[in-house]
């Protein structure tokens, strides 16, 4: 039997930890809770937990700071940010810093626990997929390739700083060359989730940042293409 899933919440409003509490053990999760960024970042590094709800505006630490720290330190556990503005630039931030979701107050619980389930179920399924990708390599196209084994994208031989997200992302297309994929689907086949709405600018989001970091010109890419009212692709020239 799989060991019971925690989850830790770093929130400073005590009301809002106490029905994510709830919610969150009904489902069949454990939580952790913590009610500042330096004691959640403390508790992230000390308890492992399976995956992180973490507010934006916290004392004594931001959620975007938190996020930064373990990134940097190289812990991928999946991270999802709550925050109460529907800014556009909290959004991208806290993708562009390695957080893999983010979902604004107010929020829906039925929501909230399918975006846990979502990310913690991707997380479980990667560490198998990495592990029996051939050779552990594939060559992706031109002058760039993708190790699957240690999970590392090249471009003219050098490593490239991807987040756990856009990693996923690029090899999912690459390993589905010229076949064209519409946001909804890549909710659904990278993101584990059919949320359709607002949330599909997560995919747009995630593929500029990809294309900034992978393409020599972003504004006139060779490798990550848009079918215009279709979806994207990765493209292999023949």
């Amino acid at each position: 039997m799989d060991r019971q899933k925690t989850v830790l919440i770093v929130e400073d409003e005590k009301n809002i930890v106490d029905i994510l509490r709830f919610n969150l053990q009904r489902e069949g999760y454990q939580t952790r809770e913590a009610y500042d960024g330096e004691d959640g970042l403390n508790k992230a590094r000390s308890e492992k937990p399976d995956l992180i709800l973490l507010d934006v505006m916290l004392p004594r630490m931001n959620g975007f700071e938190v996020c930064r720290a373990l990134r940097q330190a190289g812990d991928n556990v999946p991270v999802i940010i709550l925050t109460a503005r529907e800014e556009e630039t909290d959004k991208v931030l806290g993708l562009e810093i390695g957080a893999d979701d983010y979902i604004t107050k107010p929020f829906s619980m039925r929501e909230l626990i399918a975006r846990v389930g979502a990310n913690i179920r991707r997380t479980a399924m990667a560490a198998p997929a990495a592990a029996t990708a051939a050779a552990g390599a594939m060559a992706v196209s031109g002058n760039l390739s993708i190790n699957t084994e240690s999970r590392q994208v090249f471009r003219d031989g050098q490593a490239i700083d991807l987040t756990q997200r856009e990693y996923e992302l690029l090899t999912f297309l690459a390993s589905h060359p010229n076949k064209v994929y519409s946001r909804v689907d890549l909710m659904e086949q990278v993101w584990n989730y059919g949320y359709v709405g607002d949330d599909v600018r997560t995919v747009d989001v995630t593929v500029r940042r990809l294309r900034e970091k992978i393409e020599v010109n972003p504004a006139s890419p060779a490798y990550i293409l848009t079918r215009r009212g279709v979806g994207y692709y990765f493209s292999v020239q023949e």
